[in-house]
């Protein structure tokens, strides 16, 4: 029988020796699982380029996954667990700083299911976000915007964009930002500066980031000579940009634009208080818009007669801010209006371009013509449509 005090030795040793073992057994499958780590994830990421390995909106049980700019591993952990995810946040942690996905993970929208493992939730959240790319033409209004951008799969809320973009204190950094004029009956106080482009946006931006990054890119069209020329013309650049969207709204022909502006300027300048009118129909038909109905080619006297100072054929001078998003080239015709354009009055020719006039009989004369051009056209299309089903109807006959 071995002695009391050798027992307890050998009770140490066995205690001992189980720690050891446990610290190498530990040792070596942390050793092995940062060896395999690369053959993991390279494998994963050839899974993701081949397809057999995809996670998206279309997937089955697909549940999106939003990590917010700031958002901690804990955070997204959290998240996960809230979601039905991950059973363990403290292991997620752990596997994050193991792995180096620690701080690595991708703001924006994400695509999870149920079911996958840590090692496949932490790589896909280290992929780019999802996002989507919309292309805004010039002209484009702000409630067409919206409706493009919700086209596109975005999900922020309208409210939201509206108190977003009539709080122009949360955009002071941008110097045109200064020179908006809070006049009374202003839509939108940030309408017409969401510089039309192409912009790619997560799926779920919200509207600050959405008006941040098109004010940004807006920011970066304004050159310093631009404003040293509104300034030169007796123009503010809220005025400039109001002016070059009427100008954008009535021709996207940039030669037609220089002559309107001059148009635009000479009315603003006359001497003739009947003059001071700009009598824009493009400012007609954002009325239209305004009041839930399309814009017509052919405005009523109904439609001349509505009250708002929007109205350039009832208020003189510009109407209280931009109807539209103009591009670079009607900015700079506000700017640069065609020299020694000695008219007053302009209108469409039917045909894709503009007639010009010095005098009101003359415009009167341009009008004639522009309705001649339409009514032509609308003969032309109605023989081409019955010369259309004539064939039709012989092809019927001649199948028979």
């Amino acid at each position: 029988m071995l002695p009391k005090k050798l027992k307890v030795v050998f009770r140490l040793l066995f205690v001992l020796l189980l720690v050891v073992g446990f610290m190498i057994t530990g040792v070596y499958v942390g050793y092995n699982y940062v060896i395999n780590h690369e053959e993991r994830f390279n494998e994963l990421q050839a899974s993701i380029d081949d397809g057999s390995f995809q996670v998206d909106m279309n997937t089955e049980g697909a549940i999106p996954f939003v990590i917010r700019t700031g958002d901690m591993t804990s955070d997204i952990a959290d998240k996960l667990y809230e979601l039905g995810l991950i059973d363990n946040t403290f292991m997620f942690s752990l596997l994050s700083k193991v792995n180096g996905f620690d701080g690595a993970y991708q703001a924006g929208t994400h695509y999870l299911i149920a079911g996958l493992d840590y090692d496949e939730i932490m790589f896909l959240l280290t992929q780019k976000s999802v996002s989507v790319t919309v292309t805004f033409p010039e002209g484009i209004t702000y409630e067409e915007m919206k409706a493009k951008l919700h086209e596109a799969g975005l999900t922020f809320s309208d409210e939201e964009m509206d108190q977003c973009m009539d709080s122009p204190n949360l955009f002071t950094d941008y110097r045109f930002v200064s020179q908006i004029a809070l006049t009374e009956g202003r839509d939108h106080v940030l309408s017409g500066y969401l510089f039309p482009d192409t912009y790619e946006f997560d799926l779920n931006a919200s509207p600050l980031t959405i008006v941040s990054t098109m004010l940004n890119n807006t920011e970066t069209k304004l050159y310093d000579e631009y404003y040293e020329r509104a300034e030169a013309i007796g123009l503010s650049m809220d005025e400039v940009i109001t002016l070059a969207s009427i100008i954008q709204s009535e021709s996207s022909n940039i030669t037609d634009m220089m002559y309107i502006s001059a148009v635009f300027r000479n009315r603003l300048n006359s001497d003739d208080e009947s003059l001071r009118y700009l009598g824009s129909d493009a400012t007609i038909n954002f009325i239209r818009r305004m009041n839930g109905m399309e814009p017509t080619l052919s405005v009523t006297a109904a439609d001349l007669a509505v009250d708002s100072p929007y109205n350039t054929y009832t208020h003189q001078g510009l109407p209280p801010g931009p109807i539209c998003m103009p591009g670079v080239d009607a900015i700079q015709a506000a700017l640069y209006p065609e020299p020694n354009a000695n008219y007053y009055y302009f209108c469409s020719d039917g045909l894709g371009g503009t007639y010009f006039a010095v005098t009101l009989s003359e415009h009167e004369a341009n009008v004639a013509r522009y309705e001649e051009n339409l009514a032509a056209a609308a003969n032309n299309e109605q023989i081409a449509t019955e010369e259309t089903t004539d064939e039709t109807i012989a092809e019927g006959v001649d199948g028979n």
